[in-house]
């Protein structure tokens, strides 16, 4: 699994110009799925992006987790994170995990992050042409790979 994750002052997702989901500070997480995912992926990218402290303390320093701030999560699905661009100018998404792989990690990751947050995660859905409207705070953006475990 592949994540960017971004630190967010708001963030909403419209599909067919209807907003699906919406909040306030926290955390927009675009995820990609491939193949050979599986949910001990799932589990370990849950616990990390939970626990990553990347909101400031008192002082000023990035010591606080969504833990500790009470922020939200939107989850969004998006392929085009396993996109190779090594021949030619059109992306391949070879690598990228067919639907029927797809959906039940997407689904599982999204239970999962809910169960280690305490808290209802907002969506896109899978397989939309989504509007995604973000206000990026810092900015603070992160890339995480479950292969690479960084």
């Amino acid at each position: 699994m592949r994540a960017v994750i971004q630190r967010v002052a708001r963030a909403s997702v419209k599909v067919d110009s209807e907003v699906i989901s919406q909040m306030g500070e926290g955390v927009l997480v675009l995820l990609g799925i491939e193949a050979s995912d599986d949910p001990e992926d799932v589990e370990w990218l849950s616990k990390k992006i939970v626990n990553l402290r990347i909101f400031d303390d008192g002082e000023g320093l990035m010591n606080e987790s969504l833990l500790n701030t009470g922020g939200d999560i939107i989850v969004v699905s998006q392929f085009t994170l396993h996109a190779a661009t090594k021949k030619g100018n059109r992306p391949s998404y070879i690598k990228a995990a067919k639907p029927h792989i797809a959906v039940p990690l997407y689904e599982a990751f999204i239970k999962q992050v809910e169960t280690d947050l305490g808290k209802k995660v907002g969506t896109g859905i899978f397989g939309a042409d989504m509007k995604v409207d973000l206000l990026n705070d810092g900015p603070v953006t992160i890339l995480i790979d479950t292969k690479n475990k960084e």
